[in-house]
């Protein structure tokens, strides 16, 4: 359980503020009906995420934010990381381009994923509109992120549901999930017009990137409309190094140029008062050249040293959803009704030509792919008597086709080319929930169930002398959680709930030889899903301009799935072998407090800090958690005077401590503490046109974020490659007609 001292210091810090207040009951909260148009401004205290339906922030038992898009705008934020930069305890892991074609892919993923209270890739689940987005690969020097699946200028609202949310989605939220809604027609078309939209242009030294927005809604008596398209490009994300060597000396980052091409298209038919019929399109393109200088020998006089590397790696998604809503309050039964039919193709192709002194020229052609189709249904029932109680439930089933290539010239001796990594597999994931609200004055009492089945099922097609094996199983993840109004300046909740992630198809029927270097990897036909099992217990409330929350939390995980070494002896004839296999038990626990104060009408001060701690346990053999950040703390000012407006942020970390990095085989860097300060400002010189200027890191701090450090050597000449950026400047201007 979490250390005693731990939450006696965060209640010293909260207490005061409402310990005068007195303790009287209040009414418990109304229901927000599903598909209800909400204003902007109050979108941040709107969560659907928590339990799958609409439902107010302060009256959810779990810990949730809200990010909406004019907050986004505000703060300059164009990649994932950047939205996430103030949260404290979320993180997006992002490394420098220093990968190579048989080396480490440090890098080459991009924005690896997100980082929920110390676990991260894909034990968080990530949702576009309700639609999964794909899961992360890495085999080799072949490595694929999720981030970059996603384009920030069509989104109106992100939402982060911390700890197990299996209940509601399934597999693979065992540390949570981040939900992203992109635009609807409404969100336009906000001033009664029948046809609106804005532009926006931007630029950020960071990696000298120019984009632009463009955005047209329309509507009439029966018909809505959207389309949204967007360009950004860029070049290389600068840091604070100064060695410029076109070798493995280089420390300033490689040369990259990116592009990135994004399209959303919306069309919603109302059929009569209760009904609405939607279309969805949505496609990104997204290519990078990088010229890896860093992948050069320092001294190419050996046969085979590396001269040259260059990459040309393209990102694809194209999305198509058909949605119905069904909306009728005074319905005997059913009052409202979501269907969502979809189809989705992901595709991520690396490909690499590395020139070798006095030998052949190496080419790597990797390709990952993940074609969806699935269908999504959820039904609400309002029931009225001794106690309110709305019923949510429904089903969710997809079907995904996984597929990977390894293509190129001259493969590792014991392999060929062209080959696959894993067989290609269809993956299927279904499942049905049940969850009620019940109301009982000033108490909310929110239980929930799901079971949950999958199936992995290989196809022999194209993938030569391997032993394959099906695999299916399934999962019940209950939850229960309580929310107690007790004063509007108290508000204690609690939670119970578990989370499951299924095993994946390469994780199943991974198979791969590398005898030159003397290993092997082999799959493993009786891996068992991960288990989560969670506890959260805190307070929030509101109290003359304050509102606060406190949130102790403690995660267990088991059965967790790691590669290990399971025989050989490392040489051709012998080589070692390599298997996914159910080992680790975990256990993550923290406290995250946060504040906002109102000061009079146009000042805002915000302020909070996360502590986590975590351990696995690995044949008896305890170790600290490496994906788990240090301590962090944020302090925040905002002035709003309406027609223009300013921010100043302070962001400290601690330093890695040392004993809470993992023995390896070698001593890895503890990221020093850090203190960051961005600065912003907004001006609207007119009522359509609003001017955004951002000088983030504006002390020009030299300073290194764990996340992206972790795992690089103590002594690494290196280091500096992978610093943060120092002072940049983003500036947007953003006209609405």
């Amino acid at each position: 359980m979490l250390r005693k001292a731990n939450i006696a210091i965060a209640l010293s810090l909260t207490l005061p503020a409402f310990a005068q207040q007195s303790v009287a009951q209040t009414a418990s909260p109304k229901f927000v009906a599903n598909n209800q148009v909400v204003d902007s401004s109050q979108l941040s205290d709107i969560t659907v995420s928590a339990t799958r339906s609409t439902r107010k922030v302060d009256d959810v038992p779990s810990s949730v934010s809200v990010i909406t898009g004019a907050t986004i705008q505000k703060e300059g934020a164009r990649s994932l990381k950047e939205v996430f930069r103030n949260e404290l305890d979320v993180t997006v892991p992002v490394g420098p381009t220093r990968f190579g074609v048989g080396g480490a892919p440090t890098g080459r993923g991009g924005q690896e994923g997100v980082n929920i209270r110390g676990l991260g890739g894909n034990q968080v689940l990530m949702l576009v509109d309700g639609i999964r987005i794909p899961n992360g690969f890495s085999f080799g020097p072949f490595s694929t992120g999720r981030g970059d699946f996603l384009d920030i200028d069509g989104l109106k609202s992100v939402e982060v549901l911390r700890g197990p949310a299996s209940t509601q989605y399934g597999s693979d939220g065992l540390a949570g999930a981040v939900t992203f809604k992109t635009l609807d027609p409404s969100d336009l078309l906000t001033r009664g017009q029948n046809v609106g939209g804005f532009a926006r242009l931007g630029y950020a030294s960071s990696d000298q990137v120019g984009s632009g927005t463009l955005a047209v809604a329309g509507k009439n008596e029966k018909w809505q409309s959207l389309v949204l398209g967007s360009y950004r490009q860029g070049h290389e994300t600068d840091n604070k190094a100064n060695n410029d060597a076109k070798n493995i000396d280089r420390t300033t980052p490689n040369p990259v140029d990116y592009n990135n091409r994004y399209l959303l298209g919306k069309a919603i038919l109302t059929i009569d008062a209760a009904q609405q019929l939607g279309l969805t399109i949505e496609s990104q393109r997204r290519s990078q050249h990088t010229k890896v200088f860093s992948a050069r020998a320092s001294a190419p006089v050996l046969p085979r040293s590396i001269t040259d590397l260059t990459t040309q790696d393209t990102i694809e998604r194209d999305r198509l959803s058909l949605e119905h809503h069904y909306n009728n309050v005074n319905a005997a039964w059913i009052q409202s009704a979501e269907t969502r039919v979809y189809w989705q193709d992901a595709k991520v192709n690396q490909y690499a030509t590395e020139q070798r002194k006095r030998s052949p020229e190496r080419i790597r052609d990797n390709t990952f792919r993940t074609q969806v189709v699935g269908v999504a249904a959820q039904f609400q029932t309002n029931l009225t008597g001794w106690m309110n109680q709305r019923l949510s439930y429904g089903l969710d089933l997809s079907q995904a086709h996984i597929s990977a290539m390894r293509d190129g010239t001259f493969p590792p001796y014991g392999s060929k080319f062209p080959s696959r990594p894993f067989p290609d597999t269809t993956y299927t994931l279904g499942g049905a929930f049940f969850q009620s609200e019940i109301e009982l004055g000033a108490v909310s009492v929110i239980p929930g169930v799901r079971f949950d089945r999958y199936a992995i099922d290989p196809s022999t097609k194209g993938y030569e002398n391997r032993a394959l094996a099906s695999l299916s199983g399934q999962a019940v993840t209950p939850r229960i959680g309580a929310v107690w109004r007790l004063a509007p300046s108290f508000s204690p909740y609690a939670q119970l709930a578990r989370g499951f992630r299924a095993p994946t198809p390469e994780q199943v029927n991974n198979g791969f030889a590398n005898l030159a270097s003397g290993y092997t990897s082999v799959g493993n036909p009786g891996l068992k899903p991960e288990y989560a099992d969670s506890l959260e217990i805190g307070f929030r409330g509101k109290s003359h301009g304050l509102r606060y929350s406190l949130a102790g939390f403690e995660n267990r995980y088991q059965n967790f799935i790691s590669q290990e070494v399971i025989g050989g002896g490392g040489r051709p004839s012998n080589p070692t072998i390599y298997q996914y296999v159910n080992l680790t038990k975990a256990k993550i626990q923290g406290v995250v407090a946060q504040f906002d104060l109102k000061v009079g009408q146009r000042w805002t001060v915000q302020t909070g800090g996360a502590y986590l701690k975590g351990d696995s346990q690995i044949n008896g053999v305890s170790a600290p958690i490496n994906s788990v950040q240090p301590f962090k703390a944020m302090f925040g000012l905002q002035y709003d005077a309406g027609e223009w407006g300013g921010q100043a942020t302070v962001l400290y970390s601690a330093a890695k401590d040392p004993s809470r990095i993992a023995p390896g085989k070698t001593s890895q860097f503890a990221s020093p503490d850090y203190t960051v300060l961005d600065l912003g400002v907004y001006w609207k010189p007119s009522t359509n046109l609003t001017l955004n200027a951002n000088l983030n890191n504006a002390l020009d701090t030299k300073y290194w974020r764990w996340s992206d450090v972790s795992g690089l050597t103590e002594n690494s000449r290196i280091a500096d490659a992978y610093t943060a950026a120092g002072r940049t400047v983003q500036m947007s201007l953003r006209y609405d007609f």
